[in-house]
């Protein structure tokens, strides 16, 4: 049998030797697109098979977790009467052989994450505490040790969601990792799970904070209870990551750090235009009186988004002394955004010397500029 097909086979390969050559290339692409077809179907089966499988295993296992945790957490009668840290569970609920077996250590992991997010209090402590009397931390650490940054990124997740210390060591290097997704995680984690110096990783950052990040560490900083927040002004001073400067810059003015204005000032000193940007917002947002002098005398240097921003900042600091600048700028300007942010920063003002020259502005000036002043003017636009 086997040297018949042998034989078919060696015979089929002569004559193919001895049809012309584009016969040849046709029947070669024929060939590899009936294996690269059965191949490409193998694997939609297989994964529909696997699907099916997991939907199968899920169905049955879930409800099982589900339970446990309610009668062990949740409808736990033990949680009104004593401490949740001299709470036990039942061992024989917990030591369940099925448990035992690895994705449904996962499923437990998961479920008690989401359940966790829904429940606060003495609750969410009970929850913690099952995560940890089933040893489900080694699961996570063990995650944490993979080559895979998928694995290492829901590890961290894991433990932050569990608030589960993760040392230094591990933690850190993570922070300032090549690959964004595992870099913005593992920051996340270390400012929710660090107590004394969340912020530790601007200090070895060279890998960059992305914008959307930037988003995600605002609201975990401003969010997180009992967090130790530093003096930023030393990193805008010492910093050589552009992005961990600019951050900070928003973090001096959210916690309004006046001390940190002489910090800010020397970025005015900056080649990057951008940099003194952001530079000029913060001052603006402290309303730092003291730096609204050399904002008027370097204003006429600047590039646009530089002097768009030392218009804001006048308004926001609102002394009166530069009531004059900003009408000059208003009347004479070409740029539109310069005169629309001009008319803001005067009426941001709102004092009667400033209401006294709008008034003055709307009477001689044209009828554009009347209208932008009026729309300025409208407390429902912003």
């Amino acid at each position: 049998m086997w040297s018949d097909l042998t034989n078919l086979i060696y015979s089929a390969y002569e004559q193919f030797q001895f049809l012309p050559l584009f016969i040849e290339i046709a029947l070669a692409f024929i060939f590899i697109a009936i294996f690269a077809t059965i191949i490409a179907y193998s694997v939609i089966l297989f994964k529909r098979w696997k699907g099916y499988v997991d939907d199968k295993r899920m169905a049955f296992i879930r409800p099982k977790i589900e339970e446990m945790i309610t009668e062990q957490v949740l409808i736990n009668e033990k949680l009104e009467q004593v401490p949740v840290d001299e709470i036990e569970f039942d061992p024989a609920a917990l030591n369940d052989q099925i448990y035992r077996k690895g994705w449904v250590r996962q499923v437990i992991i998961e479920v008690l994450i989401q359940y966790r997010k829904n429940f606060r209090g003495d609750v969410g402590e009970l929850l913690r505490k099952l995560y940890l009397d089933m040893n489900l931390t080694k699961d996570s650490y063990e995650k944490m040790k993979s080559v895979k940054w998928e694995k290492k990124i829901k590890a961290v997740v894991e433990l932050t969601q569990m608030d589960v210390q993760i040392s230094d060591v591990t933690i850190l290097p993570l922070t300032n990792s090549t690959n964004p997704s595992l870099r913005a995680a593992a920051r996340n984690a270390y400012i929710q799970l660090s107590k004394n110096e969340p912020f530790k990783f601007f200090d070895i950052a060279t890998e960059p904070i992305l914008p959307w990040d930037q988003l995600e560490l605002f609201k975990i900083i401003t969010t997180t209870k009992d967090i130790a927040i530093p003096n930023f002004s030393r990193w805008v001073s010492y910093s050589t990551n552009k992005s961990v400067v600019s951050f900070c810059l928003k973090l001096i003015a959210h916690y309004d750090q006046q001390s940190a204005i002489p910090a800010v000032m020397e970025l005015l000193n900056n080649k990057d235009h951008y940099f003194r940007a952001d530079a000029i917002n913060c001052l603006g947002k402290l309303s730092a009186e003291v730096a609204e002098d050399r904002l008027i005398r370097i204003y006429n240097t600047q590039p646009l988004i530089c002097q768009l921003e030392i218009l804001k900042a006048i308004g926001r600091i609102a002394s009166g002394r530069n009531l004059e600048f900003l009408k000059q700028e208003f009347m004479f300007s070409s740029n539109f955004d310069v005169r629309m942010n001009a008319a803001r920063s005067l009426i941001k003002h709102n004092t009667p010397a400033s209401r006294a020259l709008i008034d003055e502005i709307k009477d001689t000036t044209y009828d554009e500029n009347r209208l932008i002043i009026s729309h300025c003017q409208n407390p429902l636009i912003k």
